[in-house]
């Protein structure tokens, strides 16, 4: 063979060597790009969780340094572990065997016992979380992007006295005020809510009960019941997204 063609097809033999790996990444990155999102799981929408309440008012300006001020329970989340927002749906354990009080510490009911730590861990941490100011008699809607189904919600209020600001939700904390029945695999769960003769601040909190498996779901939401909410509790207008709970599908637990 001629030197110059003996060159060549080294030349070539080189290329194809260093182009075949990374046609690899390639495939693989285009994969990772275009694979089906992780299945959705859900969790209370309206009053909203503490985490879901976050994503509310600053998922598309999460990185806005006014948030520090105007909402630091948030502030502190997003620094804590963004993913508590973006995986707001995936707050639960499995196979607890409803002996939620037992596995459940005190302190660290809104976290679900620090399930997944430390992505959840922030949710327990007392403050000024914003609260939705709600009459003593309300609707509750739990939105589960999965349909698992429900074998029941089981909802408690916090005790008259307790002081969400300066204190970690414990059993001795909750009152237990509605326990629903099941419900069929289907987008969205809602039940009447009454907490008539309370007023105030308090924290809503829910056990979802998922049908499909062992899998329940523990959720805090923060509210002002009776409205007249404090500064604190009102209102923050942001930049952050209001898109529907079906329209975030791009970060989801895993």
């Amino acid at each position: 063979m001629p030197i110059r063609a003996h060159k060549r097809s080294l030349t070539l033999a080189v290329t194809a060597a260093l182009v075949a790996p990374l046609a690899m990444v390639a495939a693989v990155a285009a994969d990772t790009v275009t694979a089906p999102p992780a299945a959705a799981h859900g969790s209370v929408t309206d009053p909203p969780t503490r985490n879901y309440g976050c994503l509310e008012r600053w998922g598309s300006d999460h990185l806005n340094p006014e948030m520090a001020d105007l909402d630091p329970m948030c502030w502190g989340a997003w620094q804590h572990d963004p993913n508590a927002m973006w995986n707001w749906n995936g707050l639960y354990r499995e196979n607890v065997g409803g002996n939620h009080e037992a596995v459940i510490p005190n302190g660290q009911l809104c976290s679900g016992g620090r399930t997944q730590s430390p992505r959840y861990d922030y949710m327990d941490t007392p403050g000024a979380w914003i609260a939705k100011d709600v009459p003593q008699q309300f609707h509750l809607t739990l939105t589960d992007q999965a349909q698992h189904g429900a074998d029941y919600l089981r909802i408690y209020v916090s005790e008259p006295g307790f002081d969400p600001t300066t204190e970690a939700l414990g059993w001795d904390d909750v009152d237990l005020v509605k326990e629903t029945g099941s419900y069929p695999a289907q987008g969205t769960y809602e039940t009447d809510v009454n907490l008539s003769g309370r007023s105030g601040r308090a924290v809503l909190y829910t056990i979802w009960q998922a049908s499909h498996l062992d899998q329940p779901y523990y959720l805090c939401s923060d509210i002002n019941i009776g409205g007249g909410a404090a500064a604190a509790d009102a209102p923050v207008e942001t930049a952050g997204t209001t898109a529907s709970p079906a329209g975030r599908l791009g970060r989801l637990a895993f």
